[in-house]
């Protein structure tokens, strides 16, 4: 179950993607409000804060570099 919200991936070290799934997540969740759809729209704005909060303040966008590489 860690797998499935682990956002900490090299596939989102790329800033526009970040950046994408938030305003993507955030306004999906401003629609589902405005279509009178109150626990969609609490759960995308959810998944949108969630994703704006490891994304922007816990995120480490440095390229992993593995352990065991040898620089001999």
């Amino acid at each position: 179950m860690t797998n499935l919200m682990n956002v900490q991936t090299p596939w989102f070290i790329p800033l526009w993607r970040r950046i994408v799934l938030v305003c993507v997540c955030l306004g999906w969740g401003l629609a589902e409000f405005l279509m009178g759809n109150p626990g969609w729209s609490l759960l995308f704005a959810a998944l949108g804060l969630y994703c704006a909060y490891q994304f922007f303040v816990v995120f480490d966008p440095k390229d992993p570099v593995p352990e065991d590489k040898d620089d001999t």
